[in-house]
This record gives structure tokens, C-alpha cells and sequence, in this order.
């Protein structure tokens, strides 16, 4: 690793520009949106089943407009559950923001929310303290096990709190990710300092493999438009290549080979398309539906 990278995720003010621009850029949200209107009501209702209500954990909900999109569903399928919600999240801007998102968003009055600004971690030594033995319907982690230290444990943790019928939907960088694929491949120079921020659901699948833990997984078609990363001096194409790389400021800090190794593998064909003057990256996205332990 090059000393002089540092890790994005240690500079909040750049990582929420970067991840801005990420989101901007990224056909995430709306493979998310299939989903939650495809597949998640067959998964609610086993869930749901005659309860009129239900026990939810968002873990790293970020700003929430996925956690608002299931909401909405799960009242679409199911108009007479109410909701205790709890929101994991420990970054204050986008709890301030998810806040923000509930208090304009008119039809929640069925939801009782819980902010917690703390990591999973946290959550987890809170729980045991507090001597919790509330149990819960559905729990999901949306793109959120990079930044934990050890995923196997939080994963455990959370199936722990699963009742009768409930499900833990893990949603993660695909190993048929390309960007995943250029971040094991760099990894070595890069500041990464838990294996978990480059793991894809086929780690995660070992993990519960390992642990006889039973799943069902899908595979989420999605791409990210990372054109700007190749023009020199585009603000917006930096920002991303920070967060593609999960680096603070790369274009800047980065080696001149590291950096045109890492540009070089962001076109080649294992990693992206080129079409119509656009640079896309494959970033597919595995889920995975976890049970109650037994």
C-alpha cells in the first residue's frame, strides 16, 4: 500500500460528494426498484403472514430512499401492518437527510421511527447491554458489510435477532462485478485496510456456507456511467474515481502507474463496456435472503 493514499471513508465532506456522485451516475437505485417491486412482496408476504405488525431494522439505511421504497411496497401488499422501525445509520448528514426525507413524505404515520446514529457494531454492544430480547421481522443491509471488520459476525448478530418467518436481505457488489474485480485486483496498493471492502456476495456466501446457514441469492443487473473518470481536470470524474477507488483525492495522491494501471483495467473488457461514447462499468449486485437461525 502506497502510504500516501488515504482512505475515502475517513473524509466525510468528500465521501458524501463522491458518493453523490456515484448515485447520480449509477443505475443502482432503480435495479433496487425492480426488485423491491418484483420480488420483495413474495418475500414479504412469508414474512407478514396474518402479523398486522412488524419489527424492521434498516442497517446503514444511508439518506433512506430505498428503506422509503420498501416501506411503500410492504403498504401497498399489506395496507393494515404497522411498522417499528429501526434506523441504523452512523453517519449524521444522512440520518439528518433521511429525517428530512420521512418529515416530506406524506402516509407514515403507521411507522414509528428509532434513529440510531452508530455503526452496526455499536448497535450490536447497545443491544447486549441493554439486555434486548426483542425479535424482529425483517432486517436488510443494503451495500453496507464493506465497512464493518468482520461481516460473518455482524451477519450472525443480526439473523440472531430475526423472529418466526423473518428475513435478513443482504444486498452487495456482485463477484461478477467488474469494479469489484479491479479492487481485488488492486488491493495490495491501495489504502484498504479490512479484506471486507473488497469482499463480493460470493465471500458472504462462503461465510454462511461455512456456518450451514441456509439462503436464497439473486443476481441484479446494474451499471455504472463512469465517462468522467477519463477526462483530465473534471471535478465529477474525480470525485467518482475517489470513490470507485475508495481513495481520498487519487487523482492527486496516486503514483502515475498506479493510476494508469487502475484507468487502463477500469476499460478493459472484464470490467466495462464501451458504447455510444460511454465508459460502463459492470456493477451488478448480488442479493441475499437469509432466515431465521435454527
Amino acid at each position: 500500500m502506497t502510504s500516501s493514499l488515504k482512505n475515502l471513508i475517513h473524509d466525510d465532506i468528500r465521501y458524501r460528494k463522491s458518493y453523490e456522485v456515484f448515485l447520480e451516475n449509477t443505475s443502482e437505485h432503480q435495479c433496487m426498484r425492480d426488485f423491491i417491486h418484483g420480488t420483495l412482496p413474495g418475500i414479504l408476504t412469508s414474512v407478514v403472514d396474518g402479523k398486522s405488525h412488524l419489527n424492521v431494522i434498516g442497517v446503514g439505511s444511508g439518506a433512506g430512499e430505498v428503506d422509503l421504497e420498501i416501506l411503500s411496497e410492504l403498504r401497498l401488499r399489506h395496507p393494515g401492518v404497522t411498522v417499528d422501525y429501526e434506523v441504523v445509520e452512523p453517519n449524521s448528514k444522512q440520518l439528518q437527510n433521511f429525517k428530512a426525507l420521512v418529515s416530506q413524505t406524506p402516509g407514515l404515520d403507521h411507522i414509528k421511527f428509532t434513529w440510531n446514529q452508530m455503526t452496526a457494531s455499536e448497535f450490536e454492544e447497545q443491544w447486549k447491554v441493554k439486555k434486548m430480547t426483542k425479535k424482529f421481522d425483517f432486517i436488510h443491509m443494503i451495500q453496507m458489510l464493506y465497512y464493518v471488520k468482520d461481516p460473518g459476525a455482524v451477519i450472525s448478530f443480526f439473523q440472531s435477532l430475526l423472529d418466526n418467518n423473518g428475513k435478513l436481505i443482504i444486498i452487495h457488489l456482485s463477484d461478477n462485478s467488474g469494479w469489484a474485480k479491479m479492487l481485488q485486483t488492486f488491493r495490495d496498493q491501495l489504502p484498504i485496510t479490512d479484506m471486507s471492502m473488497t469482499a463480493t456476495t460470493k465471500d458472504i456466501k462462503s461465510i454462511l456456507d461455512s456456518k450451514g446457514v441456509s439462503y436464497q441469492s439473486y443476481e441484479l443487473s446494474n451499471q455504472l456511467d463512469i465517462t468522467e473518470c477519463f477526462t483530465e481536470g473534471n471535478e465529477r470524474g474525480e470525485l467518482l474515481l475517489d470513490f470507485v477507488t475508495q481513495v481520498r483525492d487519487f487523482n492527486k495522491t496516486a503514483s502515475p502507474e498506479l493510476k494508469a494501471g487502475v484507468l487502463e483495467y477500469l476499460r478493459h473488457p472484464d470490467c466495462s463496456v464501451e458504447s455510444n461514447g460511454k465508459v460502463m462499468i459492470n456493477e451488478d449486485i448480488g442479493l441475499i435472503v437469509v432466515g431465521q437461525l435454527t
